[in-house]
């Protein structure tokens, strides 16, 4: 089987050394070219490139690769952009790494069918949260860009994207939205259960009480939910 990891960090340099000494072919991938430079004698080959950048990617071998594993951690920016462009460019099969559930919930609504969690989810889970009612969770996508998990309000109970106009009057997208039902878990104690509702369209419909997850510049999702709240 050909590999190729990208992001070479505890986690991916441990896979990529276990994947070659299992008798597979492995590239291993890293913006760090200290990392590189460190593996580059335990696998079948090893290069430092931007997998964020398209022009960049394009010179890997995809078409010819069984697996790809996007291996990137701390960076979740990284993580969602490389991730996406893989689906962009159709590799034969996709697996994404996830440190934080709003993570997991964008790699669903891109459609990454395997994600894997190489952490325990502790109580230091990755947050940041923006100081504006409303939002549930965020991460930073690059300094000036984040994706945030927000409530739906009553204004836009009913609506569809189209009708609301995020993107005409904010520039903000809205990725996909979350509905929560009512589960139980193994042992039959009732918990919250996330649907995510796959890659939202100009007519997906919102509801009051679900979640939207927004991408955009920060100073327009901040002007979107500021406006939201003094309207509600």
């Amino acid at each position: 089987m050909k590999y190729i990891i990208i992001g070479l960090g505890n986690f991916g340099a441990s896979l990529a050394e276990k994947l070659t000494s299992m008798g597979n072919e492995v590239i291993g991938v890293d913006s760090n070219l200290d990392k590189v430079e460190a593996i580059k004698e335990k696998i079948t080959h090893a290069i430092s490139l931007d997998a964020t950048d398209i022009n960049a990617v394009t010179n890997l071998p995809l078409e010819d690769t069984d697996i790809v594993i996007v291996g990137i951690g701390e960076d979740k920016g990284a993580n969602i952009m490389t991730t996406a462009l893989m689906k962009q460019l159709k590799v034969k099969r996709l697996i994404s790494r996830a440190v934080a559930p709003l993570q997991e919930t964008v790699l669903e609504a891109m459609g990454v069918e395997e994600i894997i969690h190489p952490e325990e989810e502790t109580a230091e889970r990755w947050a940041k949260k923006l100081n504006l009612e409303g939002v549930v969770d965020s991460f930073e996508v690059t300094g000036d860009y984040s994706i945030v998990e927000s409530e739906i309000p009553k204004k836009f109970d009913g609506k569809t994207l189209e009708e609301i106009g995020l993107k005409e009057d904010y520039n903000v997208i809205v990725l996909t939205t979350i509905k929560y039902m009512k589960g139980r878990n193994e042992i039959g104690a009732a918990k919250q259960v996330s649907d995510v509702q796959g890659v939202a369209t100009r007519n997906t419909k919102l509801h009051y009480g679900d979640i939207m997850v927004l991408y955009g510049n920060n100073r327009d999702i901040k002007k979107l939910l500021k406006e939201v709240r003094k309207n509600s």
